[in-house]
């Protein structure tokens, strides 16, 4: 009997993982976030504006009230592997969308191997966004004839669960 290989299109990969750390002021605290997210991931973050004025909370429009930093291709695989570690190499199903994206956040920063404790940062929790992705899914954001995906290319939940087990040997529960 002949074993029936899978299509090269139906492939998953990671297409990025996303840092984000939202500390709700400018200043110093914005500085600590930056150093915090530049260590974790080796690059250099962004800082994330505040949308509108909220005179309860004193942010204002157009203030730097978060930072982010986007890490791809092998990096982001290495960062993966440290970020699960962070988890015990567990995750919730309900981290999981329909669409092939995992998100969970992380209370210390401190928790990630190869991170130390400095006592200028302190400790700050941030968020984690994961992406998956499929050859052919470029159709969705290319500037000429934009199509969606297919029904039956869309990466599923179980999908998503079952590569990441497979690949970084996580344990959903």
């Amino acid at each position: 009997m002949a074993q029936q290989t899978e299509s090269p299109m139906k492939k998953i990969s990671i297409a990025k993982v996303v840092l984000n750390m939202g500390v709700g002021k400018s200043g110093e605290p914005i500085e600590k976030a930056k150093r915090a997210l530049k260590h974790i991931s080796g690059q250099q973050p962004s800082p994330r504006y505040a949308k509108a004025t909220q005179r309860d909370w004193g942010v204002h429009k157009g203030e730097p009230i978060g930072v982010a930093v986007t890490v791809r291709n092998e990096p982001a695989i290495q960062l993966i592997k440290r970020l699960f570690a962070a988890k015990g190499n567990q995750m919730k199903g309900s981290s999981f969308d329909n669409f092939g994206n995992l998100s969970f956040g992380i209370k210390e920063h401190i928790d990630i191997p190869g991170v130390k404790y400095d006592p200028q940062d302190g400790i700050l929790g941030l968020d984690i966004a994961i992406s998956l992705t499929r050859p052919g899914f470029s159709i969705r954001v290319r500037s000429k004839h934009k199509a969606s995906v297919g029904r039956t290319h869309i990466i599923t939940s179980e999908e998503a669960k079952a590569f990441l087990t497979r690949e970084f040997g996580i344990q959903v529960v």
